[in-house]
């Protein structure tokens, strides 16, 4: 085994929240006056956390704090409106289960939804660390968080692999001295990927055992 542990990106990567996420925030605009947006258009706003969704969502609008707010209440009652974790998922971490590969989450999704969307749809996965944007750490790209989980996982980063789905997960990857895997059935493009770093980038689940 090349690596011992995998640190995954939850939206995008684990898990499609997009409808949820989109949703949540057009009812937030929409409660706010302000101009709503296609789902797919989405795919564009996330990644940076909530305060930069909030932002591109609402064109950096004067009432951006209120929209944050707003979204913040309506998104924590539809957590689990239609996400699920990708095909494949599950079967790639029953696989990861099964060999001596340490598992974790790091995303810029507030910590608290973080914890509550691993544990209910992951409950059987065995993940050592799971953590959501946090105040007191730097949100992703900054490799801070990263080397935390490998810090609590007691790996070095150079056996780390993390996977994401996003230009933010390779430029975290690369900054932490990690291995950075791409994966295209997330939320942004495989040219962002490559282009930002990925050591490698997988169309399906399980060919992340390849990798390995």
């Amino acid at each position: 085994m090349r690596y011992r542990a995998a640190i995954f990106d939850l939206d995008g990567t684990l898990i499609d929240s997009l409808a949820d996420i989109g949703a949540s925030m057009n009812k937030a605009l929409a409660t706010h006056a302000l101009p709503t947006h296609p789902i797919a258009r989405y795919r564009q706003f996330v990644g940076e956390g909530v305060e930069v969704l909030a932002k591109k969502a609402s064109g950096d609008h004067p009432l951006q704090a209120e929209v944050l707010a707003t979204y913040r209440g309506l998104y924590a009652d539809n957590l689990f409106g239609h996400t699920l974790p990708y095909a494949g998922i599950p079967e790639l971490l029953a696989a990861l289960r099964d060999m001596p590969m340490q598992l974790a989450v790091l995303s810029n999704k507030p910590h608290v939804s973080t914890q509550r969307l691993v544990a209910a749809l992951f409950a059987d996965t065995p993940f050592r660390a799971v953590y959501g944007q946090r105040v007191e750490v730097p949100r992703k790209p900054d490799p801070t968080a990263a080397l935390l989980i490998a810090n609590d996982l007691a790996v070095d980063p150079n056996d780390c692999v993390f996977i994401g789905d996003s230009a933010i997960d390779m430029r975290t990857a690369n900054a932490a001295g990690m291995f950075a895997v791409g994966v295209t059935w997330g939320f942004k493009s495989r040219e962002e990927l490559t282009d930002f770093g990925a050591h490698a980038v997988i169309d399906a689940p399980l060919e992340l055992l390849r990798v390995l």
